[in-house]
């Protein structure tokens, strides 16, 4: 068996080194001491704004019911940066929603002189369901700006087949 044989540290603090026949090892605590302190202050920071953690308080001020910003994620963040893309996704839906019922409706004289485009739900389900499985939603999203217009709630498929959507 061989022996472990400390080599002596030179002048700049380099790091102990033990020889023997099968390997080196080379060993500073004072490096493992400073990545573990690094690690431990860029969790602690981080822990500072995690909502769910109960250990510190908050560096930021957290907004109350009534601000602006209450209720949004922080500006620049990642989850800020997901959200708007989310309401592009959307807002491009919709508006490919709008341009089918543009193609498929039919005019539709009011009784005040103006005419719109309707389609039946059930006709409009029939054509969507090859382009996306979220009609309902997106038609809600439509009619909560305004582009749209049908009685109810919520439109189900073969129930509301013939309740008509008209676009504004």
């Amino acid at each position: 068996m061989s022996q472990m044989r400390p080599n002596i540290m030179d002048e700049d603090n380099s790091p102990a080194q033990f020889t023997d026949d099968k390997a080196v090892c080379i060993v500073s605590v004072k490096r493992m001491k400073n990545n573990w302190q690094k690690w431990s202050d860029n969790h602690q920071e981080l822990q500072k704004h995690n909502p769910f953690s109960h250990d510190t308080r908050p560096v930021a001020v957290v907004p109350h019911r009534g601000h602006n910003d209450y209720g949004r994620p922080l500006q620049g963040s990642m989850t800020a940066q997901r959200g708007e893309d989310a309401h592009t996704h959307i807002s491009r839906e919709v508006q490919e929603l709008y341009e089918v019922i543009k193609d498929i409706g039919v005019q539709a004289n009011k009784d005040g002189g103006g005419s719109n485009i309707s389609v039946e739900f059930g006709k409009l389900f029939e054509h969507y369901v090859t382009i996306s499985n979220k009609l309902v939603g997106i038609l809600l999203r439509a009619r909560k700006q305004k582009l749209v217009d049908f009685e109810g709630e919520m439109l189900w498929q073969g129930k509301d087949d013939h309740v008509v959507i008209t676009l504004l």
